[in-house]
Formats: structure tokens, sequence, C-alpha cells
């Protein structure tokens, strides 16, 4: 366990326009498990998931992240954390246990994203799904693409190197890897996307520049298959139920995962990944890329779709109203 504070990403609460479409899409099509439901929201996870839910999905105005959970190393840790988050501007006090975890530490990075960390969670099979596997959350019953489990989020930043030293600083990642822009476009000398992580994944967080302002908006959340024959059926399976590809399957340089990105009903951008190294070094010093070395498209044979550089929710949306801050710094 890397973080200082964090064992590992939790999950993330998704707002879409659309709750009945977008649940029925990460139900049957993305092949993930309804933990729960009530008026407004409904929590899944995939079939390797140990805990209650990988994703919340929330009825509202736009597609965004409402928050993002991460688990903490133990219950000291998320005390420590908790405190040392109160004497600072970025910490918004203790919240009660909801469905699927205890109390929760809420708190803000300053490129507007809101956070919970926690320690209490609850933990799978759900009965009549006990495994065969004595390891195994519950039994394998594939269904759609069949996801595993939640991979990583990529969240958008108007000054990328500053919300990295705070990721890495105040909250514990790894800082792992960075590329530069292209060099035709004149943004040689700016750095475009990032990696941290808070375990051996090479990430479990990715930043990426937002052009075009606004704070607290996110590029696309992941969910992680095995293997890439998965994702190659995966891809399969997408197109048999009409869901358009917006870019790969693929191969990145940076994390060596190889991806697929579809846009689920409600808008948000789905990355379904594969595969990728798993890193163990405390000291590991991070990697610097340029597009020309294939840091997205390691076979350096495609382009980024311009639809691509899209993040949520739209500039023109306000920020989902159950986690707006402002930028004095209030939380509420």
């Amino acid at each position: 366990m890397f973080g200082a504070h964090i064992s590992q990403l939790d999950h993330f609460e998704v707002t879409t326009p659309d709750l009945a479409a977008s649940v029925a899409f990460y139900r049957d099509v993305l092949g993930m498990e309804v933990s729960a439901q009530k008026p407004g929201s409904v929590w899944l996870r995939g079939w390797g998931e140990s805990f209650h839910h990988a994703l919340q999905l929330t009825a509202g105005d736009a597609p965004g992240v409402a928050h993002i959970g991460w688990r903490a190393i133990s219950e000291a840790t998320l005390n420590a954390a908790a405190a040392m988050l109160e004497e600072t501007e970025w910490g918004c006090g203790w919240v009660p246990a909801i469905e699927g975890y205890g109390r929760a530490f809420r708190y803000v990075s300053p490129g507007g994203h809101s956070h919970e960390i926690f320690w209490e969670v609850d933990r799978f099979p759900p009965a009549g799904q006990e495994p065969f596997i004595p390891n195994c959350p519950q039994r394998f019953v594939p269904r759609g693409c069949a996801v595993r489990m939640i991979d990583h989020i990529t969240i958008a930043s108007k000054d990328m190197m500053a919300d990295v030293a705070w990721y890495r600083d105040v909250m514990g990642h790894r800082f792992m890897e960075y590329t530069m822009g292209p060099e035709q476009a004149g943004m040689g000398d700016t750095v475009v996307f990032a990696m941290t992580t808070t375990c051996q994944r090479g990430h479990d967080l990715g930043i990426v520049l937002d052009g075009a302002g606004g704070a607290g908006r996110t590029n696309h959340i992941a969910l992680f298959h095995d293997g890439r024959e998965e994702l190659r059926r995966a891809a399969e399976v997408l197109l048999d139920q009409g869901t358009p590809i917006e870019f790969g399957p693929g191969k990145h340089g940076m994390g060596e995962q190889d991806y697929l990105y579809v846009r689920e009903p409600g808008g948000m951008r789905v990355e379904l990944n594969a595969s990728g190294y798993q890193n163990y070094e405390p000291d590991w010093q991070p990697v610097r890329w340029t597009p020309a070395q294939g840091s997205n498209v390691a076979f350096k044979n495609l382009g980024l779709p311009h639809s691509m550089l899209d993040s949520f929710p739209p500039i023109r949306s306000a920020m989902p109203q159950a986690r707006q801050r402002d930028l004095t710094g209030l939380c509420v």
C-alpha cells in the first residue's frame, strides 16, 4: 500500500439525465450487477468486486461525476487523513454512513473534484451467488461485456502539474507517468495528461488538460477486463447492441493498457480496458512521454478523435447539485 492514507479507488458517483437508460446499459450491455436501488439512485458492481458497489448512478441534469470514493488503509489512517484535511481549505467534514460504506470524510481537490475517504464497507457475495471458488466474491455469470471491476477515473484539470502535486503531496498518490502535447500543435512544452496511483496499477487516477475551463469536470470512468481477448469480445458485444465505439480498440503506451471508449446513454464516456503493468516500487520515478513515442496510441497508427477532448458536465451545464463547490473553498 503506497498511499499515505488510501488503499484503493473504491467507487464513483455518476450523474445521468436518463437514469433508466443508463442503468440498463451498465447492467445489460456492460454486464454489471445491481447491488441496491432507491428513488433517484442505483448502485452497481462488477462480478469481481468484493465490496457493495463500484458505481452509483444518480439522476441529474447532465452527465458528470458527483464524487469519487477512496478506501482508507485502516480506521486509523482515515482519522489521520480527516484530521489533516480539516486543517486545510479542502476539508468539508464528516458525512454519515450511506449505501455500501460507513462514515466518510468529504474533501474537495484544488481542481474542484469532490472526494470521500472511508474505511468501513459492506461486502459480498449476495445471497444465492456464493462462489464455487472461495476467494471470488460471487459466481461468474457472464452477461453482456461482463466487466470485472473498477479500474480508474480520469478527471479534467486547468492546472495539470499543480493538481498532480496536490494528489502526490497531500493525499499520498504516486506520480507515475506524463505526456507532453503534440509539437505540431505548439504544445510540446505543455503537459497534457498525467497518471497517479494509490495501488499497484499503473494508475487509478488520470488527469487530462481541460482547455475549456470550468472546474470539477471528468473525462471518463474506466472498468476492467482480465485480458485482451475479453476486451475484443466486449467490442463485438457493443457493436451487436448498437453502441458506437468512440475510440479503439487499441493499446496505450502509458500504462500499457488495451482500451476502447464508448458513451453511455446519459452521456458519460466509459473506457473498458485490459492488461496494463503492475508496479510496486515506492521510489518509482515518473516517466516522461511525447505523442511521437506512442503515449496514447502505442502502435502510432491512429489519431485521437476530437470528441475525446469532451469532458463532463458540459461547460454550459451546472455542476452536479449534490456536491457543488465554489472557488472560494466552501463545501456544500
